[in-house]
């Protein structure tokens, strides 16, 4: 099986995954040699079965949402097990696109480690907690990685918090090795960027003007106030409403970069106008987008 980069999406973020998929094949020299395939989280029945049931997150219990922004995460830890725990892989989120050439990373000498990332930021970094959005696997050493065990073990809370198993904590970290924060870089384009990912929600380039739809990652604490109100607004009114809408990323250059991906998609044919149209009507893909792309 050829090294192979997988992209992890749902329904809400399938544009960004097949965008990202034209990306990575777009600026390789060596695009004959690796695969990209898309996994969605509506294709693991295990997840679709867990509707509504509650999960552990952060120590707290909390209903399990397909329809949430991300429910697609969990999906990070399914390429080992799809690669039959045999050769090289990178799994990405769908909102992470190539700049410089994804092969560089396929090909690294992982020093014995079994999966490569970078750290999570400030406090959270310091406290031995990785980021799970860009990882390197050699699949060989993830047999441990049973994706519907793993997955249904977060709806036992006694067996996994959801947190730990996204930031790697359950990992011996002697078997994590560090990549450069230019392989996955957060809203961050510059000429060292390989990988950007437009990792901040609210600033997604394909979706200023929407309607929010996803659930902010908070837990109970006193200070600072905001947390009260949003567990007073999804009782009263549901998950979303009144949440607000997305707004323009701060750095023009990302947004035409992206849209400049787009154009370069419908020309060739690798999306439609009509998926396009689709994606508007579904509130996933901002109004404006025909004109940003020209056509």
């Amino acid at each position: 099986m050829k090294p192979t980069v997988f992209i992890h999406t749902n329904h809400k973020q399938l544009l960004g995954a097949l965008v990202s998929q034209y990306s990575l094949k777009r600026n390789s020299a060596h695009a004959d040699k690796f695969d990209v395939k898309i996994i969605e989280a509506r294709d693991f029945s295990c997840m679709a079965e867990k509707e509504g049931h509650l999960y552990k997150r952060d120590g707290e219990l909390r209903p399990w949402l397909n329809d949430d922004l991300q429910s697609f995460t969990p999906l990070r830890f399914a390429p080992a097990q799809l690669m039959g725990f045999e050769g090289r892989a990178v799994v990405i989120d769908p909102d992470v696109f190539a700049v410089g050439d994804i092969w560089e990373l396929l090909e690294r000498d992982m020093q014995g480690h079994a999966l490569m990332c970078r750290p999570k930021a400030w406090r959270k970094g310091r406290k031995g907690s990785f980021t799970s959005s860009v990882m390197l696997l050699d699949c060989a050493k993830l047999t441990h990685w049973n994706f519907e065990e793993n997955f249904n073990d977060m709806f036992d809370p006694a067996q996994r918090d959801y947190m730990d198993w996204i930031s790697l904590k359950l990992e011996d970290p002697d078997s994590v090795g560090l990549l450069e924060e230019y392989w996955n870089d957060f809203d961050h384009l510059s000429s060292e960027t390989r990988l950007l990912h437009n990792t901040k929600r609210k600033t997604q380039p394909w979706k200023a003007g929407l309607q929010v739809d996803f659930r902010p990652a908070d837990r109970f604490q006193l200070f600072p106030p905001r947390h009260w109100f949003r567990r007073a607004r999804r009782a009263l009114f549901g998950e979303y409403k009144f949440s607000g809408t997305y707004k323009r990323h701060p750095d023009p250059k990302q947004e035409e970069f992206f849209f400049n991906l787009v154009r370069e998609c419908v020309e060739k044919g690798v999306i439609s106008k009509e998926q396009l149209h689709h994606e508007m009507a579904q509130g996933h893909l901002r109004h404006d987008a025909f004109e940003l792309i020209g056509a």
